[in-house]
């Protein structure tokens, strides 16, 4: 009687027993699944990213080469020169050499996968931060100039008054116990009490470069022209564009011919048909991979040195200007 009550209860341990069991094997094997998924992944997103990383080295190294390639067809930097004109977004394979028939020779699937775009912007088309301090004081035409294009831009003056007074104290005395840091990209200038609304309405008509630099006016823009040429109106800065557009300066004296009494203040000191630092920005997407690159690249005769270099994801970054429409 005994063994036949023990019977089931037995058959019912054994078989709960054999159902753990299977639930055990199933959750290893799926722990292992996920693991072997997990490593996979991790080591398809390295290999990406590392592809990604060695396709923006070779737009960065393209650009340098179009800016020394630059150099040695022209003795003036202006916007109808190849280097102006911004890469619109396509894919990598249309930019390998193809065969007489017009068939792309490389026919690796990444090539395909792979979108670029950017661009090249003057940086010595805009206010540069750095001439406003010389020997420790605030240079007066400097300043002037700034404060054309706040009123330009409906700016308060105060403010750029602050933020000027803070940066002077920050090269002059650096190790003051007072002295704010000292920046080293417009993005920075927050730093010195510039209020970031104002930030995002000057980025595009300032820079922050190394040292002092003239004002291109062959690449800059109406409200730059503006401040920059003391007798020169925001309506006659844009009819500077106009007429620039129509033939580029080839030096200071004929712009001052073609140009007239409006024309008669420019100096070589402030003002310049030639450009040394050039802003590089390259975009990518590959698969689930999309980076903006930015690089300062300066430019002694045929010689190019990258000043700074910076990678982010994309459209990380509100301030940066977008190309092609796109957002960043």
């Amino acid at each position: 009687m005994n063994t036949h009550t023990r019977l089931p209860a037995q058959q019912g341990a054994a078989l709960l027993l054999a159902m753990m069991t299977v639930v055990l094997v199933a959750t290893l094997a799926s722990a292992m699944l996920w693991q072997q998924w997990r490593t996979i992944s991790v080591e398809t997103a390295e290999r990406q990213g590392q592809q990604a990383h060695w396709l923006l080295v070779g737009a960065h190294d393209w650009s340098r080469v179009v800016m020394r390639e630059d150099s040695l067809g022209s003795s003036t930097d202006h916007l109808g020169e190849p280097w102006a004109v911004p890469l619109r977004e396509a894919r990598l394979s249309s930019f390998l050499s193809a065969a007489p028939s017009g068939v792309v020779q490389n026919t690796d699937s990444l090539v395909e996968q792979v979108f670029l775009s950017g661009g090249i912007q003057d940086m010595q088309a805009r206010l540069n931060v750095r001439n406003l301090v010389a020997n420790g004081l605030l240079v007066n035409s400097e300043m002037q100039a700034w404060r054309r294009l706040y009123q330009q831009l409906g700016l308060p003056v105060a403010a750029l008054e602050m933020w000027t007074e803070a940066y002077r104290l920050a090269l002059s005395a650096p190790t003051a116990q007072d002295a704010p840091l000292v920046p080293e990209r417009v993005s920075q200038l927050t730093w010195l009490g510039m209020p970031l609304a104002h930030l995002s309405q000057l980025s595009p008509f300032i820079t922050l470069l190394p040292s002092a630099t003239p004002v291109n006016i062959n690449t800059a823009s109406a409200e730059v022209l503006s401040a920059v040429v003391p007798t020169l109106a925001l309506p006659s800065a844009r009819q500077w564009v106009v007429e620039r557009q129509r033939q580029p300066w080839r030096s200071l004296e004929e712009v001052k011919q073609r140009m007239g009494s409006a024309a008669v203040v420019l100096n070589p000191e402030r003002h310049s048909l030639q450009s040394s630092f050039f802003e590089v920005t390259g975009r990518l997407r590959f698969n689930e991979i999309a980076l903006i690159e930015t690089s300062l690249i300066q430019r002694r005769g045929l010689q190019t040195h990258t000043v700074w270099q910076e990678r982010r994801p994309w459209w990380s970054n509100a301030l940066c200007p977008p190309l092609d429409s796109q957002p960043c």
